[in-house]
């Protein structure tokens, strides 16, 4: 097989800058933000200016366009000139970035938006070696700015000249002359294709960043005539998300959902491979029957935030559905077989492994249900255990089973124990286990204080405000905050029942922790046997 060698080459300071402002030298969006210290990139240019090796640059050159980094801090970058090849930076985005900065004094925000740097505050010690470049200016007044130094010219250089002797002025000039005479290494690479670059560029970041599925998608599928930017899309689709509390969604969901309507086939390979057009034709359809699916688990099953999911993936196959139904669930059998299907998946850790393969299987059943053939889901095997498997679980929210009876609490709306309130359940709260929207029925603390074990079962949790948590349970026995939330909420047998906990039977009079976690145990087991087991073909 005949392969394309990459050439080698070198480029010079005054060069690089030149193409990156012409809009030649490109660097891709896939590349992480800009991440280097102002110490760092003095460091850099106190190498070069030495003469020592800095590494080469690694460019992609193609006709292609693909998604690209629009502006270096405060510095608006071009288009590239129709009609001409782009070369993509695959390697060195944090030396180049640095370079260009210096060069032109750029301010930059780092990605954590706190803090803006301006490149002009990097300076040159006239009287020192070690080192020459630094980011902290030098004692004395034989100093001056890198910017300066990098751009001088004795026609520009009069305000230097009044400042220092001929000498320092001489000194200046051969550093700047250091700097435009040292040259870049570089390897350009010249396959046309997006797939041999990306390729390129995670080999060469396996210390460091390898890219993701949907970065390397974001860049196969870019398109400047027709407007399409997947990352933008995906961005302002995850901003809406927020709104809603979705916003904690993957993107692969959208490769999956994507990969499945076109392939009926979502494993990595597969979704490499798709056409760039399908996916621009798709995407726009797909992306709303997503959404869909997402008004669909907060209506019908009352999951009010992602952060409840057993998993994000569950959204794919009745994204699959809505984007061939075109309308909601209308039939009855409809809406009891997509809930059956959503309880199974829940229950069964249905997509703790083997994802992709199982989705394939899920929307093939998706399709014979369309087609009116809906004996179907016989493969998702759910094994509850007992009671006392649940009483057993101990309660965490990385656990998918977890999870499920949470969208079971959650359905019932809990309300809360003081005013029958509705609790409010949002994903910041909801991320951690030891959030004040847990409350353990009977506290922690309370239980450890009393020598009692299996505080942390599943069966001890329930969703409580933080206030009335934090101000008025804390490690009471039930028996005490629970009296006293009586006396105010004269309807609290309804609070209770919203968390599947009674007054009578439940052990709260005389704080039997045994005989609640049994009593509460009986009716969620219940409660998920027939959500799981039911066969909406027999009702």
């Amino acid at each position: 097989m005949d392969y394309e060698q990459p050439e080698l080459g070198s480029k010079h300071y005054s060069d690089l800058i030149c193409e990156i402002e012409k809009g030649i030298i490109k660097i891709p969006r896939f590349q992480r933000g800009f991440v280097w210290s102002i110490e760092k990139t003095a460091e850099l240019l106190d190498s070069i200016l030495k003469g020592y090796p800095i590494g080469t640059f690694i460019l992609w050159q193609t006709n292609e366009r693909i998604n690209e980094i629009k502006e270096i801090g405060d510095f608006a970058l071009p288009d590239a000139p129709e009609g001409t090849k782009v070369q993509y930076l695959l390697d060195g985005q944090q030396r180049i970035t640095s370079l260009f900065a210096a060069y032109r004094g750029a301010r930059i925000q780092k990605i954590d938006g706190k803090k803006t740097t301006n490149y002009k505050d990097i300076f040159v010690n006239l009287d020192s070696d070690d080192p020459i470049v630094a980011a902290e200016k030098p004692e004395g007044e034989r100093y001056v700015s890198l910017y300066d130094v990098l751009n001088f010219s004795y026609k520009k250089g009069k305000d230097l000249e009044k400042r220092f002797s001929e000498d320092a002025v001489r000194k200046i000039d051969a550093y700047s002359e250091a700097f435009k005479k040292y040259k870049f290494s570089t390897v350009v690479l010249m396959k046309e294709d997006v797939s041999s670059a990306v390729e390129v560029f995670t080999r060469i970041n396996t210390g460091g960043k390898t890219l993701r599925l949907f970065e390397i998608m974001s860049a196969k599928t870019y398109d400047e005539n027709q407007k399409f930017d997947m990352q933008a899309k995906w961005s302002k689709f995850t901003e809406k998300l927020e709104d809603i509390g979705y916003e904690d969604i993957s993107s692969t969901v959208a490769l999956n959902l994507i990969s499945l309507i076109i392939r009926k086939d979502c494993r990595r390979k597969t979704i490499l491979d798709l056409d760039k057009q399908d996916i621009i034709n798709k995407w726009d359809k797909a992306i709303s029957a997503l959404e869909e699916s997402i008004d669909y688990f907060r209506k019908a099953y009352r999951i009010p935030v992602s952060q409840l999911l057993p998993y994000d993936s569950l959204l794919v196959p009745f994204a699959y559905f809505f984007y061939f139904n075109k309308q909601a669930p209308q039939r009855g059998y409809q809406r009891k077989y997509l809930k059956r299907f959503f309880w199974r998946a829940s229950l069964s850790h249905r997509y703790q492994s083997a994802t992709e393969t199982k989705l394939a299987r899920d929307i093939a059943s998706v399709k014979l249900f369309l087609e009116k053939q809906p004996k179907i889901y016989r493969d998702i095997r759910v094994d509850l255990g007992s009671e006392e498997s649940l009483i057993d679980t101990s309660f965490s929210t990385s656990n998918s089973f977890c999870k499920a009876v949470l969208c079971l609490l959650a359905y019932r709306q809990p309300k809360d124990f003081q005013d029958n309130s509705a609790v409010i359940l949002d994903n910041s709260s909801l991320k951690r286990a030891n959030s004040k929207n847990y409350h353990h029925f009977f506290p922690k603390a309370y239980l450890e204080k009393n020598n009692v074990s299996n505080e942390n079962s599943l069966m001890n949790i329930t969703f409580a405000s933080e206030r009335p948590n934090k101000q008025k349970i804390r490690d009471r026995a039930p028996s005490d905050y629970i009296g006293e939330f009586k006396k105010d909420n004269t309807d609290i047998r309804k609070a209770l029942d919203s968390h599947f906990i009674g007054i009578e039977g439940f052990g709260i009079e005389n704080d039997d922790y045994e005989t609640f976690l049994k009593a509460r145990a009986k009716r969620i087991f219940g409660e998920l046997k027939s959500l799981a087991e039911t066969d909406p073909l027999q009702d």
